[in-house]
């Protein structure tokens, strides 16, 4: 007897350790991530006391995402997916370490801080993104369905991001931000040991046979391959553009707003903690939720009702109260809308990209999308030092809800609603037109990158 994936059905039990390693590693990873969201900002504040430096922070942080994610593609193919990821997360691990171990020296300094925040955004996107486009065959090896590989991805993703901002505000109220990043090193430790470990011998995670050297030439070919393949990819791009631009604003509440708010407003980082953590179990139930019936239903209207939900409530709560109850009310909602997003945008993503094009694209992808994540949290802080935080706020959120309107407005979008027959065949959906939109009967399921 076969399993769904093409494995035999003795072996399907063996082959669902690197499935679930992944989603292990991935877990830890973004607890570590999370614990980042809220020690960093803290760390920065309690150390400058400027919501401007709190943003440089975060731009030096996000920019060498964009660097890492325009270059990275072709690389991660020829180093190999398990490699670039366990180093990935051993560098941040260690730039995060060294932040309160300068600190609690007397000898760190702002530039430093900014060095080594830089550091980790350099390292990270590539570890991200290896981890990710393995999930289609890890998926097959495990003869589990894509939509619901990548909905326990995204929803693993949240339960993480849930846990570690509940942490996080914890740790940062009780033992401080600058101790909080020594237990965010460990989970890039951990994570880094757990991909070494489970994903040994699997061939999708090592590194591309038979490819041509890495020369100059070569690698511009390959980089030029994933971009071409974005560019003349309607539904695609026009995701990219609207993912791009919310990033930003996101970047800007998560490394200043929300933050600055809570300090100011909320009664502190506990507050904060339980603010994103809610957001995230309910996107987390969001994600499960979608997991089980989203297949159901129209992928394109789902996904508009989330993206709307997502942004524009929360900031404009903020703006108008200085209480907890309302705002945890409107990321609660937030919360459920951005759990259906990423399985919608990780399948139509798996079904669209051909296998051999999934690292160089998913790297072009990955930078377009954060090409305004490092303006986010500059223009922020010096947003709010301008106009104040409340006008930061509704201008942001005003931004927010009109980005939110692309799914409805922009006809390229009706492809993400086109039946995956092309990925069943294993063919690349690539012409310019979108597809003939059409009811959905089969599965949805996968991440952006918000």
């Amino acid at each position: 007897m076969t399993a769904p994936g093409g494995h035999e059905a003795g072996t399907a039990k063996r082959d669902r350790i690197p499935l679930a390693t992944v989603l292990a590693a991935n877990a830890v990873s973004i607890t570590g991530n999370s614990l980042t969201l809220i020690g960093v900002p803290w760390f920065a504040l309690d150390t400058t006391g400027s919501p401007g430096k709190a943003g440089l922070v975060a731009f030096c942080a996000a920019l060498p995402v964009l660097v890492s994610a325009i270059a990275g593609g072709p690389v991660i193919d020829r180093i190999g997916r398990r490699r670039v990821s366990v180093v990935s997360d051993l560098v941040c691990a260690v730039a995060l370490a060294a932040i309160p171990l300068l600190n609690r020296a007397g000898l760190l300094q702002f530039w430093m801080l900014c060095a080594l925040m830089a550091v980790t955004g350099l390292f990270h996107a590539p570890g991200e993104t290896a981890r990710n486009v393995l999930i289609p065959d890890l998926a097959r090896r495990a003869g589990t369905p894509l939509s619901r590989a990548a909905s326990l991805y995204d929803a693993v993703s949240r339960g993480a991001r849930m846990t570690g901002a509940a942490l996080a505000g914890l740790l940062v109220a009780f033992i401080g931000a600058d101790t909080v990043l020594y237990v965010d090193a460990v989970t890039f430790a951990a994570s880094a040991l757990l991909v070494l470990a489970g994903l040994r011998g699997i061939p999708s995670a090592e590194p591309l046979r038979g490819a041509p050297p890495l020369s100059a030439a070569a690698y511009r070919a390959d980089l030029r391959e994933g971009y071409a393949f974005l560019l003349r990819t309607r539904l695609l791009l026009g995701i990219n553009f609207a993912v791009m631009t919310t990033n930003g604003l996101a970047q800007s509440w998560s490394s200043v707003l929300l933050p600055l708010h809570a300090r100011e407003d909320l009664g502190g980082s506990g507050s904060l903690g339980l603010l994103v953590a809610v957001s995230g179990g309910c996107a987390l139930l969001g994600a499960l939720g979608y997991g089980a019936v989203g297949h159901r239903f129209p992928r394109r209207r789902v996904f508009a009702v989330g993206f709307l939900l997502t942004g524009a409530p929360a900031y404009v709560t903020a703006a108008l109260t200085d209480t907890t109850a309302p705002l945890l009310v409107a990321m609660a909602l937030g919360g459920l809308g951005a759990g259906v997003l990423n399985p919608i945008l990780t399948t139509v993503f798996y079904e669209t990209v051909p296998e051999e094009l999934r690292s160089r694209v998913g790297g072009a992808s990955t930078a377009s999308v954060l090409l305004t994540a490092p303006l986010g949290g500059l223009a922020a802080g010096f947003l709010v030092e301008s106009t104040g935080l409340t006008t930061a706020l509704l201008t942001v959120g005003g931004v927010y809800f009109l980005a939110g309107l692309s799914p409805l407005v922009f006809p390229s979008w009706r492809g993400m609603d086109a039946p995956p027959a092309a990925a069943a065949r294993g063919t690349a959906v690539s012409k310019p037109e979108p597809s003939t939109p059409a009811p959905v009967p089969g599965p949805a399921g996968t991440p952006p990158r918000r």
